[in-house]
């Protein structure tokens, strides 16, 4: 592992005071994207955040050239092997030294005031740990990308809102988890609770982790006016099968995991039907294989899953609080729509939104 900071303080210097953010951007042969990123993030109107790019060993030439000049503190963790999303951003978030951690993928890219709406959401909302972005086709913004990550009670995630207009944007309000593509977790809570499951590589740990926090009684606002541009898929493959292998495998370990044992009962019948219709529908799609073998790779890994407690979730609220905040139409999940649901307490009012209601 290779880490280049932007700069560092000399002798006699004083160090540098911890950011509010920590943008952290974890790469594997991005190279036709990740430049972009990194120009919307020199672009932010708020100042107060570093960005820390953890390169998988990419082998596209992703760092050279790279240009970070504009960007208020940068590290780069070059790494010899690939590490997967969730080991890579662990590995980031140990240097990071921000109080939030702003997870950004690198073929997204934000807009000016990205960060800037974020703080705003975050003096709204002073006891909220988990905040997730609007999401916006990279190559047609009439078309959303993700309105935060949403969660059937029968065991299958879907990002809201993939593919629908722009038009079925909600409003501010409670989804079930932030999408890791433009997640903002508190450092401390991502720490506390273990961070992402490495075991998973990447695909669902994102869902893992927001499922965990809300066993543990932490919540998720969507952010509507929090937006990036995202090309989903732009580095693993939308549709390959790599992704369909390890959304299959990884959905698997997500719900038997971290689904309480009485929910788990009830609802294991409808996973099971589920499971079939979507190995059903790979066959008319060409992506029944991947799905197949992932499945059983996700069947054949759950003894070791189990037996760790490592990333195991904290039972904190009631049975039906977590249920709650799941979707319960199980239709729902074919169009893709938003899961986003009213916020249950008033926000608190910033003091710039005092001045302007006198």
């Amino acid at each position: 592992m290779t880490v280049l900071p932007q700069s560092s303080a000399g002798a006699g210097q004083k160090v540098p005071r911890a950011p509010k953010f920590s943008v952290v951007i974890v790469n594997f042969n991005g190279k036709a994207y990740l430049q972009a990123a990194l120009d919307s993030l020199a672009r932010q109107s708020c100042r107060d955040f570093e960005v820390l790019l953890l390169d998988n060993a990419s082998s596209d030439g992703s760092l050279g050239g790279l240009r970070s000049d504009h960007l208020p503190a940068f590290t780069l963790i070059a790494e010899t092997e690939n590490h997967g999303y969730a080991a890579g951003n662990n590995i980031a978030v140990k240097q990071a030294r921000g109080d939030w951690l702003v997870f950004l993928n690198p073929d997204a890219a934000a807009s000016d005031d990205w960060l800037e709406q974020i703080a705003d959401a975050q003096a709204r909302h002073p006891s909220v740990k988990a905040f997730t972005s609007a999401q916006f086709d990279m190559l047609e913004p009439s078309i959303l990308d993700g309105a935060g990550d949403a969660y059937l009670v029968w065991g299958i995630p879907w990002r809201g809102g993939f593919g629908c207009p722009v038009s079925d944007l909600p409003e501010e309000g409670e989804c079930f988890s932030p999408c890791g593509a433009g997640a903002v977790i508190d450092r401390a809570t991502f720490v506390a609770h273990g961070g992402f499951d490495e075991r998973f590589f990447c695909f669902c740990e994102d869902v893992d982790l927001g499922f965990r926090l809300r066993r543990a009684g932490e919540t998720c606002i969507f952010l509507p006016t929090a937006a990036i541009r995202h090309v989903g898929g732009g580095v693993s493959g939308r549709v390959s099968e790599f992704a369909v292998f390890h959304g299959a495998r990884n959905r698997i370990w997500t719900y038997v995991k971290n689904m309480p044992l009485s929910l788990l009962i009830v609802t294991l019948p409808g996973h099971v039907a589920i499971s079939i219709y979507i190995l059903i529908r790979g066959l008319m799609t060409g992506r029944a294989g991947p799905t197949f073998r992932g499945m059983m790779a996700g069947l054949a890994g759950l003894p070791r899953i189990l037996s760790s407690r490592t990333y195991r979730a904290r039972q904190r609220v009631s049975i039906w609080q977590l249920a709650r905040a799941m979707a319960w139409n199980p239709f729902r999940i074919s169009s893709r729509k938003p899961h986003v649901r009213p916020l249950r307490s008033k926000p608190v009012q910033t003091q710039g939104e005092l001045t302007e209601t006198k």
